[in-house]
């Protein structure tokens, strides 16, 4: 193999395995530690600069970063990277958080966004800073989009939904609220240099299945039923309420149908609790309030009797009477089978094209569409994802009309700034706490099960204490500081060798990838990570780490007597609009 090219920013980017895996690509590492220093305000601000909504995603994030989290190898559990961000969010002092000052002196572009959701909020925290003038336009009465419609309150109570939508819209957007545009074509007459389109998936797919007329009236689509209820117009649940459907909104729909009297409430599935859609955190929340998760059930048909719904007809797909027909009593259906893009307001005579799925066709990368002033972004631009997703089109979003706006190629996009940067403070002394603590993965607090079902409001999770947060923070293993090696200062003696927990560096022959990979100490099985391979030494060897099995513990370093190996923190952040 050829040497590792440690100056490719994505090399590095990679070994971070929790902040590549997230999509907005936030610092996870570099924010832990000032957590576990109780510099709340500035892990606040590395997320808010990230990730826009830190105290809304330390709540309902669906993490993808901690199933790729370092530690989930080590032991079982991944650090509650979620919760922690929930933790700085928490305790901060907001007077101390300096945000970015916006410019009197406007740059003579407007934009408008809209949709008040995640994404159009992200473009316009990246664009006002740069003096852009930004309307903002949603059929709702507030601000927020589909968090604000749809999440319950038990899980993000609305002052903290509003304190974050507020911060982006205090740095002087405009909002026009209650306002649905009904035809594109009228409003592109408005003369925005730029529009972005960030409308969600709002249309819950429907069951088209006998007695789905006859029985409307307690039939409801998932998505519109829980913001009836967000917005007070639905108050009681079903006595007997059946929940279709096995993702979030599912999970969504069955506790809050708990909350609003349901006495019995069931899930039903087509296939196996294991490959629900849901995130398994919310599975585990809806099973803790009693509600059982009823498996392998195709539904076949609303029971109507005499104008009422008594129940629906499911055929068994696997298990003891697979093949036969089960009935289920009910008085309520709620149908969370999957959401769609809806643009039944954009004209097809304008220049945006449609694929057959109803999805506008948009760059993947400079989120533009075919009319070259118009980019969509969120769930309206590639369908149903979740927040983080949602943030990240509107940084790139941001991007593409700032570039747009100055008459440059969109496609031109800027680098990410990175350093790499020495660790060292004395002969076993570095800048970060380098142990490698023992401590499990702490449990959140909840509200006792017994308060929280009588109270639709009541956050269910308590959040960490400052003490257990500490603790938490403790267990990342600081993936972001990096081990480098130099060639030239190796003497071969093998100490790192000896002294590595988990067998990861080698000195060995060099031969093409698959045969290190075989060679190794212990064999390096998961290719999605690299190996770091260094130049030819004096023997003819060279040498291999596996970064798959790393804990940057840093005794490597330590124990070298040449330093050859250094710990260096490689810092990675993605561009943003006005980046030069």
């Amino acid at each position: 193999m050829n040497p590792t090219d440690i100056n490719d920013p994505e090399y590095f980017h990679r070994v971070i395995d929790c902040q590549f895996a997230c999509p907005a690509h936030t610092p996870v590492p570099e924010y832990i530690r000032l957590i576990a220093e109780k510099k709340y305000e500035d892990a606040y601000m590395i997320n808010w600069v990230s990730n826009v909504f830190p105290g809304i995603l330390g709540r309902i994030c669906d993490r993808p970063c901690e199933p790729a989290c370092r530690r989930g190898r080590v032991e079982e559990k991944a650090v509650a990277i979620c919760r922690l961000k929930r933790v700085c969010a928490d305790n901060k002092d907001r007077a101390a958080l300096q945000f970015p000052k916006i410019p009197e002196e406007k740059n003579k572009k407007r934009i408008a966004l809209i949709g008040g959701g995640p994404a159009s909020l992200t473009v316009a925290r990246d664009l006002m800073p740069l003096g852009y003038e930004v309307d903002l336009y949603d059929d709702q009465a507030a601000a927020g989009g589909f968090v604000r419609s749809q999440v319950p309150s038990f899980r993000l109570p609305e002052k903290v939904l509003d304190e974050e939508v507020n911060t982006i819209l205090d740095m002087g957007v405009t909002t026009h609220l209650n306002s649905y545009i009904s035809s594109f074509k009228e409003f592109l007459t408005k003369g925005y240099d730029a529009i972005f389109i960030g409308t969600g998936a709002p249309r819950g797919r429907d069951l088209d299945l006998p007695g789905r007329k006859a029985g409307d009236a307690s039939i409801h689509v998932g998505i519109d039923w829980l913001a009836a209820v967000q917005y007070a117009h639905v108050k009681k649940a079903g006595t007997t309420t059946l929940v279709i459907g096995g993702g979030n909104t599912a999970m969504d729909c069955c506790r809050t149908a708990r909350r609003l009297g349901g006495e019995s409430v069931n899930v039903i599935i087509r296939g196996d609790r294991a490959r629900m859609k849901a995130s398994p955190w919310e599975i585990e929340d809806a099973v803790r309030e009693d509600i059982p998760i009823l498996e392998h059930l195709s539904p076949l048909a609303f029971v109507v009797e005499k104008g009422r719904l008594k129940g629906m007809n499911f055929k068994r797909l696997a298990g003891e009477g697979e093949g036969q027909e089960v009935f289920i009593p009910c008085d309520e259906v709620l149908l969370a089978v999957g959401q769609q893009n809806a643009f039944p307001w954009i004209e097809q005579d304008i220049g945006i094209i449609f694929d057959q799925g109803g999805r506008p066709r948009v760059d993947e990368i400079t989120f533009q569409s075919d009319l070259k002033h118009v980019f969509f972004g969120g769930d309206a631009a590639f369908g149903p994802k979740n927040v983080i997703t949602a943030v990240a089109h509107g940084h790139e979003a941001a991007i593409s009309i700032d570039l747009f706006c100055q008459g440059k190629d969109v496609q031109e996009r800027p680098a990410p700034i990175t350093s790499l940067i020495a660790q060292k403070m004395g002969l076993r002394d570095w800048a970060y706490d380098n142990a490698v603590t023992v401590d499990l993965r702490q449990d959140v607090p909840m509200v006792p099960k017994v308060k929280s079902i009588k109270d639709r409001l009541m956050e269910v999770e308590l959040g960490f204490d400052i003490k257990t947060g500490h603790k938490e923070a403790l267990r990342c293993l600081n993936c972001d500081i990096q081990t480098v090696f130099t060639v030239d200062e190796c003497i071969e003696c093998d100490a790192c060798v000896d002294v590595c927990p988990t067998t990861c560096i080698n000195f060995i022959e060099n031969k093409d990838e698959d045969d290190l990979r075989d060679r190794l100490a212990v064999p390096a099985t998961n290719r999605s990570q690299a190996l770091y391979v260094s130049g030819t030494l004096p023997t003819g060897r060279v040498m291999v780490k596996d970064e798959d099995v790393c804990l940057h513990c840093g005794l490597c370093a330590e124990k070298c007597p040449t330093s050859a190996w250094d710990m260096q923190k490689y810092t990675y952040n993605t561009s943003k609009a006005g980046q030069k």
